[in-house]
């Protein structure tokens, strides 16, 4: 006996069919079907060459310009752009090489710029000039001229400024300075998928007042080790360890920083004060290896500065220190969730006015002859809740200019050892005794 049909399957395939039919006779052929990219202006058609030696800045620039008149996008196909200059992307345009994530070291391929101006003039226009919804994204960033043995100062890579700018999809292998935000007016960048090696700065903020966001950030001397771009390892870790500054923030209002990482770095995060003010914001899964500071707090906004699921390491220079909170900051300061490690002098030094918290942390540093704690705190007021001590150096001292202090329900690898000057300024509860 023949077995009835599913009504549901047989109005499905009926429907499937119809659709398939429909799509088939409304669509056109691949070679006519317009696309992003047969719609952007390739370059080359107005004058670029891409052979690494005939200067293209001028070619590069009348095709923005002519995609600024309505927007658009102006396509780098795959080769070796040469710029001797400055180029400026006008609102509304999208520069595009051909890359859809950061590259490795090598070998150099796909959209190459290979940047000659800015030289010895850090404060001259960046490589790149960004104004209000400008997007540069898919290529990759070379100064040829730059010498491991010789490093000379450039102006920045990238300079944006105005409202919803995008840097995205971008690879730097040896920018001196790589991205500056402000100080001119500016709110809402998105700085994303950006890897690369940074000499001095890596991305300067100032100036934002509506939720910037950086994300997918990765800085490392890796990016210039190899002998195809001129790099070398040794020097340039050398030289960033004495001199990059990874990330450093300004005036900023609700800034999102989240999966960022620099190595090595003299100060990996450093919170600024300027003429505009300083930062609040939150920083998630953050991280600083190889330094000599990986956090510098000079002054952040009253409502503070959130960092959770940070990893921190400090072990260059003289006193490495994760964390060095000044006495200028009058702002508070939060940390959850957070990782010290490696041959530290100290984990967190605070002469902070105002308040820190330390929650859920894990503490160490195993560095040989260490007689200081890996918490001190001389000034405002103190929480450390939570927490585990992986080394056996004193673990908190409290000086007596402490305020406040809270320190409960931490314990370690041989207790919690407090050195408390505050007298009854400090509540020292449920911590494991040390022995």
């Amino acid at each position: 006996m023949k077995k009835s049909e599913n009504p549901r399957r047989k109005f499905l395939q009926s429907a499937a069919l119809a659709a398939s039919a429909s799509l088939l006779a409304g669509s056109t052929d691949a070679a006519t079907s317009p696309s992003a990219s047969s719609a952007a202006l390739d370059v080359r058609k107005f004058g670029a060459h891409a052979d690494g030696k005939t200067d293209d800045t001028a070619a590069i620039q009348k095709a923005l310009d002519s995609a600024g008149k309505n927007g658009g996008i102006v396509s780098l196909p795959a080769g070796r752009y040469l710029v001797a200059g400055s180029l400026h992307i006008p609102p509304g345009v999208v520069l595009e090489g051909i890359a859809r994530s950061p590259l490795y070291i090598e070998p150099l391929i796909g959209t190459i710029v290979l940047a000659t101006g800015g030289r010895d003039k850090e404060e001259g226009p960046a490589l790149f000039e960004m104004g209000d919804s400008s997007n540069v994204r898919g290529l990759t960033v070379y100064y040829p001229e730059q010498v491991v043995t010789d490093i000379h100062p450039y102006a920045y890579t990238f300079h944006l400024q105005g409202g919803d700018n995008t840097v995205e999809d971008v690879t730097l292998i040896n920018s001196f300075n790589g991205i500056r935000i402000g100080p001119e007016p500016n709110v809402r960048h998105r700085i994303r998928s950006v890897y690369g090696c940074v000499l001095r700065r890596g991305i300067w903020l100032d100036n934002c007042t509506d939720i910037g966001r950086i994300e997918n950030i990765q800085w490392h001397c890796h990016w210039w080790s190899s002998k195809a771009t001129g790099g070398a390892w040794d020097p340039v870790f050398e030289y960033m360890w004495k001199n990059c500054e990874g990330f450093i923030l300004g005036r900023t209002d609700w800034e999102y920083v989240t999966n960022t990482f620099i190595f090595p770095v003299n100060i990996g995060y450093h919170f600024i004060q300027t003429p505009h003010g300083a930062m609040n914001g939150q920083l998630c899964g953050i991280g600083a290896d190889a330094t000599q500071r990986a956090i510098v707090v000079d002054e952040i906004q009253p409502m503070g500065l959130l960092i959770t699921n940070g990893q921190f390491v400090a072990f260059n220079g003289p006193d490495p220190t994760e964390i060095v909170i000044n006495a200028t900051c009058t702002g508070s300061v939060r940390l959850e969730n957070c990782a010290f490690w490696g041959p530290a002098m100290q984990n967190v030094v605070s002469h902070s006015q105002s308040y820190l918290s330390l929650s859920n942390c894990y503490f160490s540093s195993g560095r040989a002859g260490n007689t200081g704690a890996l918490i001190e705190a001389d000034s405002g007021k103190l929480q450390v809740r939570g927490c585990s001590f992986g080394t056996g150096e004193l673990s908190i001292h409290l000086k007596s200019g402490v305020k406040h202090a809270i320190i409960t329900d931490n314990n370690g690898v041989n207790g919690v050892s407090i050195r408390n000057e505050t007298a009854d300024r400090a509540m020292v509860v449920n911590n494991e005794p040390p022995g």
